[in-house]
């Protein structure tokens, strides 16, 4: 049986750490991609094989994929995790940062499948992972470039299915709910650091305390719950096209089907006000 060989990117962290371990429990050679090297010492402890990948950086990004195909001459699957939130009033957030926030959570990830497209198909099978979120689905105030990543991480992977079904390759979205790890710090940061003294600060004062409080909510999950999602898709004969998973992300989404739009700008602001 020919080994199987992941990348996964984000490894440094949270959900990419997390899968990188579990793939690595499930025998895969798993290649873990960030730009903290450091961070990731204890995964090549565990055998995982670090690469430096900067998705603001086409040449990072070529040579991450460039060394996997001559050392390996395949890859199996694509864990495209890697992302940020960056939040602040639209109004507020610079045009500079938005377009930062597409070149890491679309524009990278996009470029990533580009080159590691030919190895699958050569192959005839392979499997790529788009981490989302439920924010692919839903909104909220002051999220606004966020938002817009996710909404069109959501279509790309659709697109994408239809495009590389023909040649065996599986395209899959995992949608987290809320999960315990940096991404609600740095959101916060963000929030405060562009809204936070405008005309907004009374929206990002509540919504900041909103996210504080998500980091000690029991409706928080760990990483590992949607490492687990992304295996038990990896191992499926024929996956699932999307897996929500973790921190309430069923019921979120229920409701936001449920709702119009109005009502469920209602319910926003009520868990706003509830949370912060």
């Amino acid at each position: 049986m020919t080994t199987r060989i992941a990348l996964i990117t984000g490894a440094s962290s949270g959900i990419g750490e997390a899968t990188a371990r579990r793939l690595l429990t499930d025998g895969y050679v798993v290649y873990a991609a960030a730009r903290r090297l450091e961070r990731m010492q204890t995964l090549a402890t565990a055998g995982a094989r670090l690469l430096a990948l900067d998705l603001t950086d086409d040449a990072s990004i070529v040579a991450a994929v460039e060394g996997i195909r001559r050392a390996e001459g395949r890859l199996d699957m694509l864990v495209n995790n890697a992302g940020y939130g960056s939040y602040g009033a639209l109004e507020d957030v610079p045009l500079a940062e938005g377009r930062r926030q597409f070149e890491v959570n679309l524009f990278g990830l996009a470029r990533l499948i580009q080159l590691a497209t030919p190895m699958m198909r050569a192959q005839g099978s392979g499997t790529i992972v788009n981490i989302t979120s439920i924010g692919g689905k839903m909104h909220e105030p002051l999220g606004s470039w966020y938002h817009a990543t996710k909404f069109a991480v959501e279509g790309l992977s659709d697109c994408l299915r239809m495009e590389l079904a023909p040649f065996g390759i599986d395209v899959v979205v995992i949608e987290p709910g809320a999960i315990r790890t940096e991404w609600s710090g740095i959101a916060r940061d963000s929030l405060l650091q562009h809204s936070g003294h405008t005309a907004y600060a009374e929206q990002a004062a509540a919504h900041a305390r909103m996210l504080a409080a998500s980091d000690t909510s029991k409706m928080v999950s760990a990483p590992d719950v949607v490492a687990r999602t992304i295996a038990r898709a990896l191992r499926a004969r024929r996956p699932r096209t999307r897996y929500a998973t973790g921190g309430g992300a069923r019921t979120i989404l229920f409701l936001r089907w449920m709702l119009g739009d109005r009502a469920f700008d209602a319910v926003m602001r009520m868990a706003e006000k509830g949370l912060a």
